[in-house]
């Protein structure tokens, strides 16, 4: 085998490796943002590898000068796009996992304490 063909398997296989562990990310993360970073992180690394590694199966041609001009767009593409997703959906009120464990404990913290007719005021019960 020639060296190019390894390299090139070699940055294929771990492109794809990248592509198929930001897919895993995108199903395990809990959240909407957090979803977006294997989107815009692990799929443009996992796109570029494998153009790379198609530009050294290639050689320097004109094919290979295209497929630069295409990574190129990739990555100015995939990270714009995913912040600005991530930045619709903050003005569009989607709240992480954060925000919501914090809205749940105030909740549940504000049940334990009682309602707000049952508390007593400076040690003298609201009820009386």
């Amino acid at each position: 085998m020639e060296i190019k063909t390894i390299i090139t398997a070699i940055l294929l296989a771990v492109g794809c490796f990248f592509m198929v562990v930001a897919a895993i990310g995108v199903v395990r993360f809990p959240d909407f943002f957090a979803r977006l970073h294997p989107c815009g992180k692990g799929d443009t690394l996992g796109q570029a590898l494998v153009i790379l590694g198609l530009m050294v199966y290639e050689g320097f041609t004109l094919v290979s000068v295209k497929l630069l001009i295409i990574m190129l767009f990739i990555f100015l593409a995939n990270p714009t796009s995913a912040h600005f997703i991530a930045k619709a959906g903050y003005v569009a009120g989607v709240k992480s996992v954060d925000e919501e464990l914090e809205e749940e404990c105030a909740h549940a913290s504000s049940l334990a304490c009682g309602s707000s007719t049952d508390k007593k005021v400076s040690g003298v019960d609201s009820a009386s």
